[in-house]
């Protein structure tokens, strides 16, 4: 299990052991300092990793706003407020979740949930390769999963498209759908495999990539057309 480490940052007591409370209710948060203001917090974000802030606005000294303004590279941040007014500048700021005072269990524990996916899938990411070797008819070949447009199923062989290039390798798509990274490859056929960040059009049952028309099984629709909204 992926483990975030959080910081809690807000000038009222109260709130601050209320988010505490919370937080020591999930397997997944780990509290590794309590902060009364945001200059409190500059210095935890110098001496340790952080993954996650909880971030009150209104605090002496130095805004929550200030504060996140201020940081190259911060770490994912929920800011909890009593006030609605800071909520587009929070997302401006990128933050991941804006709950309002008082907060309950069941708003903590979505704002929180959506933050531990964001960061399981960057694991997985992380540790997905980026390209992969082809046997072709002479010699292996170094395709990078980025520049595969789709691929085809043509009886014991695969045609792997490229905008450059064209691959043809002794295989299954079923079989080779397993070495594709399930965050970038879709099938949408029984026949074609594509890259969704390729896709530039679906109309009717066709599917646009590059120069080339794809047909789209009607069982497959649904899951595309989820995918391209997302």
């Amino acid at each position: 299990m992926v483990k975030l480490r959080c910081v809690i940052t807000d000038d009222e007591p109260l709130a601050r052991k209320g988010l505490q409370s919370y937080l020591e209710k999930i397997d997944f948060l780990e509290l590794v300092a309590l902060c009364e203001d945001g200059i409190q917090l500059g210095n935890v974000l110098k001496e340790q990793p952080v993954d996650l802030i909880f971030l009150d606005i209104e605090m002496p000294y130095l805004s929550g706003i200030e504060l996140l303004s201020g940081l190259t590279n911060p770490p994912k941040v929920i800011i909890v407020s009593a006030y609605e007014q800071y909520a587009l500048k929070g997302f401006e700021l990128e933050v991941a979740d804006y709950l309002l005072k008082p907060v309950s269990f069941e708003r903590f524990y979505k704002a929180v949930n959506k933050v531990y996916d964001w960061f399981v899938k960057e694991k997985a990411d992380e540790s997905q390769p980026e390209s992969i070797f082809i046997k072709t008819t002479q010699k292996y070949e170094k395709v990078d999963f980025a520049d595969i447009l789709f691929v085809e199923a043509l009886d014991n062989y695969i045609s792997i498209q490229t905008a450059k290039k064209r691959y043809i390798t002794h295989a299954t798509l079923s079989a080779f759908i397993e070495r594709l990274p399930p965050h970038n490859f879709v099938q949408i056929h029984k026949s074609f495999v594509v890259n969704v960040d390729k896709v530039t059009s679906l109309e009717g049952n066709l599917l646009g990539i590059d120069t080339y028309k794809l047909p789209v099984s009607k069982s497959y629709r649904t899951e595309i057309k989820e995918m391209l909204l997302k």
